[in-house]
């Protein structure tokens, strides 16, 4: 009989960025959450490049701060540098990128979580966890000591088996030499996890004062203010500029002759990248036509000396590392202070996972990050809210949270891993969300605010504030209905300025802010309105105004989706009738239909199998998959549930 030291609502393993919004998530939930972490040093910690956001990612930062996560806040007190990217696109892909001082970004991540609430923290490495009759009921350290939990959320990261591979030279570790995790893959194999290998990996980091500064392009941050966070008041305004370089044909000779002593391509790295990062070896490799690659020297933070050669990751041999640094224009005398590293880890295939992110082989047992086959500190974090929240639901026994994929990049991001795996490299790209232009940066706080209140993730002052703005903004778009513009000397002269068509006529207000080239502020000029708004109201009120019209569609667009889910496929269906359809489509749906579900299927014996389908399957019998599929209140989990275990059962048949 396991004797437990204490007993937890919610226990995440892990201190990265999943591991911290997974129990700052469950802590704000309100029940009894324990983060254990192998290093309390390392909680928040940055392996890879000092920084947060980008393309997409920086719109994942921005939903995670809309449902009251940290992410968004800690890199905006922490940050040395911040840009808004493509502001000459669309609003749909705009996003924002911050350099963070990698240390500050740790320490306040630490000194937060130390001081919420319904969160302990401890120092400890998990040996096991401990499963009772396919529930997990708490889990044991190395040290011997047994925590009860209702549930448990896996954030190890890179942790699992991890290898550190520079050149031929590996040894166990994981991310920047910290101690691996080896019982617990071990155990999650016996478990009848699907584990895969998969690998990441870093630049050399080189000393600042042996760099030739004049040598490369200045890259500073922009003069506006900019923040990830919907609290942030206060801006950090000293900036620190990053600079730019570039490769060259005799960095990519170095690289050529010693493809044979990378890691990758001397077969000691079987693992796949879990997105499309790839090397710098794997840059020369597969874009071999371009004559340089873009390198970026960061900072890593205020107070140390150390830069980030963003772009050039490796795991060439030292000496080649030192050869191919010193041929990079600035680079010549660089002192590489840590040398670049992959690493290779085990991952589970995240398709054995529910939307919530619960495992379906184990209840109560959920995972984020990493281990799910995911790279990014920002799909860690938007993984690591989302399974807090639906592990402190489970306990509360409350509706989970699941996203839709018109609700937000989140929700993008776990339908996809859930849906179809890592096989296709997984990234996180605008061009993968169909519904981009109401996933923006701008808006997160207005499409999850509200979830967020309903969940009890944020404040009442919060919420309120919120309300506020939404208001505002809808009070605005309805005053611009109200007044117009009229053809004075003064209105013509402005326009011509402004390269804007002449107006014969008074023309509303709200039909001038369509037009692309006049802003909002140009519309109060021309009507003389010295109306005072605050700027995200402003910028909200533009967008909604000059892309109504592909908004509507968007919209649209995603009822007609949530329409053809609800659409049956007739039983008598033959896909050979449908033309144009792919030759592997055609092959998939006519064996999943095909698929024999044997006459002596007990659906009791099918673990994780939802009620309601069970109950139907139970009365229907359904003589195939593709039946089954097309009963009402069997959904694609139930199906993809009863696939593994026909799959498993055929399996032992055939031993």
């Amino acid at each position: 009989m396991t004797e437990f030291l204490k007993e937890y609502d919610v226990i995440v393993i892990g201190g990265g960025h999943a591991g911290i919004e997974a129990a700052y998530a469950s802590s704000r939930k309100g029940v009894s959450t324990l983060m254990i972490t192998i290093n309390l040093d390392t909680i928040g910690f940055m392996p890879c490049n000092p920084s947060v956001g980008g393309p997409a990612k920086g719109i994942v930062v921005r939903e995670v701060d809309a449902l009251g996560g940290l992410m968004g806040r800690v890199a905006d007190k922490t940050n040395i540098q911040s840009k808004m990217l493509n502001t000459a696109k669309g609003p749909a892909v705009r996003a924002l990128r911050m350099q963070s001082d990698k240390v500050e970004y740790q320490l306040e991540m630490k000194r937060i979580l130390e001081d919420t609430p319904n969160l302990d923290i401890e120092q400890a490495m998990v040996k096991e966890l401990i499963i009772e009759n396919n529930k997990v009921v708490g889990l044991k350290t190395m040290l011997g000591t047994a925590y009860k939990a209702k549930t448990v959320i896996i954030t190890t990261g890179t942790y699992l088996r991890g290898e550190i591979v520079i050149g031929d030279i590996k040894y166990s570790s994981g991310p920047n030499h910290q101690m691996p995790s080896i019982d617990l893959p071990k155990q999650l194999e016996e478990l009848g996890f699907d584990l895969v290998r998969f690998k990441t990996g870093t630049p050399p980091r080189v000393n600042a004062d042996s760099v030739d500064f004049s040598k490369t392009a200045i890259q500073p941050g922009d003069n506006e203010k900019h923040a990830f966070s919907y609290e942030t008041t206060e801006y950090v305004e000293d900036q620190v500029p990053c600079w730019l370089t570039y490769t060259n044909t005799s960095t990519h000779e170095i690289i050529d002759k010693n493809l044979g002593r990378s890691a990758m391509y001397s077969g000691v790295i079987q693992g796949t990248g879990p997105r499309y990062c790839p090397s710098i070896e794997d840059k020369y490799v597969r874009f071999n036509d371009k004559e340089r690659h873009q390198l970026f020297l960061e900072p890593e933070g205020r107070n140390t000396k150390e830069i980030y050669v963003q772009g050039l990751s490796t795991s060439l041999p030292d000496d080649v590392q030192r050869d191919m640094v010193h041929s990079i224009a600035g680079l010549e005398n660089a002192i590489i202070m840590r040398n670049g590293y992959a690493i290779e880890y085990d991952a589970i295939n995240p398709t054995t996972l529910w939307p919530t992110l619960e495992t379906k082989l184990i209840s109560g047992l959920f995972t984020a990050g990493q281990i799910n086959g995911t790279s990014g500190y920002e799909e860690a974090a938007g993984q690591g809210i989302m399974a807090g929240i639906n592990a402190a639901c489970k306990v509360l026994e409350e509706e989970p949270m699941i996203l839709g994929r018109d609700e937000a990049y989140i929700g993008v991001l776990i339908d996809d891993l859930v849906t179809k795996g890592t096989n296709e490299p997984y990234r996180l790209l605008t061009s993968r969300a169909e519904h981009r232009l109401l996933l923006r940066h701008d808006n997160a706080d207005m499409r999850l605010t509200e979830k967020a209140y309903e969940y009890g993730l944020i404040t009442e002052e919060r919420y309120k504030k919120f309300c506020d703005k939404r208001n505002a903004v809808q009070n605005e778009i309805e005053r611009l209905k109200t007044f117009r513009i009229t053809p004075t000397q003064k209105t013509l002269e402005k326009l011509q300025e402004l390269n804007s068509a002449e107006i014969r006529d008074g023309i509303l207000a709200i039909d001038m802010l369509r037009r692309p080239e006049l802003s909002y502020e140009n519309i109060m000029y021309l009507a003389e309105d010295d109306t005072k708004l605050a700027r995200d109201v402003i910028e909200q009120v533009e967008i909604e105004v000059k892309y109504e019209g592909y908004i509507k569609k968007s919209l649209q667009q995603v009822e007609k989706l949530k329409k053809m889910n609800e659409m049956k496929i007739p039983k008598d269906f033959d896909y050979d009738d449908v033309p144009s359809l792919a030759i592997e489509a055609r092959e998939k749906l006519k064996k999943m239909n095909e698929m024999k579900i044997p006459k002596d299927l007990d659906y009791d014996d099918v673990p994780s199998l939802a009620i309601e389908a069970r109950e139907k399957l139970k009365k229907v019998l359904p003589l195939t998959i593709g039946q089954a599929s097309r009963i009402s209140g069997v959904n694609p989990a139930d199906i993809s549930i009863l696939l593994v275990f026909l799959e498993q059962r055929r399996g032992r048949n055939d031993e």
